[in-house]
């Protein structure tokens, strides 16, 4: 990636440079057009429900960006041997999220694959100045997450039969649930950054955050939601290669306390599906969205972290 051409503009708002959740685009004084694109293969057996997963997880990157979605094309490849059923299952469970979100899905493009795969470019509006990036922390913010995490970890058991349905029933509810209703109270406080997190696990989107913002991040672990039976199948060494990948990425920029266990930092990288939004704000801004996710937010959400002056090390968890 870092061999391809960089295309520069002044109204290249957020590009490339600081690995953020999508591009934004300057269209006049008062829009600014933001556009991204998500797809991966199916990490549950419904096919209805996993459409609704990597919609939500397509969306979740306008949300990150301050803005909302008004427009996505579907993504698809599938194998010739499925029942194009199935197909057809997938897609209503994308369509239906993006109607939830207020967006339009107005088509897309499909090859045949060996393997399916199913997401969304999603196109969507923010108003130049209300952009948010995840390169802005500032000392003194407080860190908000909107999901507990542990997801991969959870898929990762499904996989062996090692969890019951309550707990598969909680992750899949995490997984497809709109980060639209916690950015629904973005208008009411001043944030500094935000980002999502997905793949590179809680501690590689904090990282992006850290190093982008020229800040240290200490997180509180006994803060972080986590989503039932995840630390006890961690502590059996159940966690897909993807945190193994984050660690060796990230894990030179992290120090953790002694008293930090083998499961919590397995954890702690684990790549996630859909997950929530990791926000930076001044500690006063913070108790008045917190009052707005107690009355709106139907996931669990919690006050994770400080911003500090730059550290030897990017991030601190004890």
């Amino acid at each position: 990636m870092r061999n391809l051409p960089k295309f520069e503009s002044d109204k290249l708002l957020v590009g490339l440079d600081t690995s953020d959740d999508a591009a934004v685009y300057k269209l006049d004084d008062e829009k600014a057009l933001i556009q991204t694109l998500d797809f991966f293969t199916p990490i549950v057996d419904d096919p209805y429900m996993f459409g609704r997963i990597a919609a939500s997880n397509s969306l979740s990157d306008v949300y990150a960006m301050g803005g909302e979605p008004i427009i996505a094309l579907n993504i698809v490849g599938f194998p010739n041997c499925l029942d194009v059923n199935i197909l057809g299952e997938i897609l209503k469970g994308g369509a239906d999220k993006v109607k939830e979100a207020g967006a339009l899905l107005v088509g897309g493009h499909s090859v045949q694959d060996d393997e399916p795969k199913y997401g969304l470019s999603v196109t969507g509006l923010v108003h130049p100045d209300k952009v948010l990036d995840n390169a802005s922390a500032k000392p003194g913010d407080v860190l908000i997450l909107t999901k507990p995490i542990g997801t991969g970890i959870i898929n990762t058991a499904i996989k062996g039969e090692l969890v019951d349905d309550e707990t598969i029933k909680k992750a899949i509810h995490v997984m497809e649930y709109l980060n639209k209703y916690a950015a629904e109270g973005f208008n009411l406080v001043d944030i500094n950054s935000c980002t999502d997190i997905t793949g590179f696990g809680l501690l590689g989107h904090v990282y992006e955050m850290s190093s982008g913002s020229g800040v240290s991040i200490k997180l509180n672990s006994k803060d972080i939601p986590i989503l039932p039976g995840v630390l006890e199948n961690a502590k059996m060494g159940i966690v897909p290669a993807g945190t193994y990948k984050n660690q060796h990425h990230v894990g030179e920029n992290v120090e953790f306390a002694s008293n930090i266990g083998l499961e919590m930092i397995d954890t702690l990288f684990d790549p996630q599906t859909s997950g929530g939004l990791l926000l930076s704000m001044k500690p006063d801004q913070a108790e008045i969205y917190l009052k707005f996710l107690e009355e709106n937010l139907d996931t669990e959400f919690a006050v994770i972290g400080e911003v500090v002056e730059k550290m030897e090390k990017d991030i601190y968890v004890y």
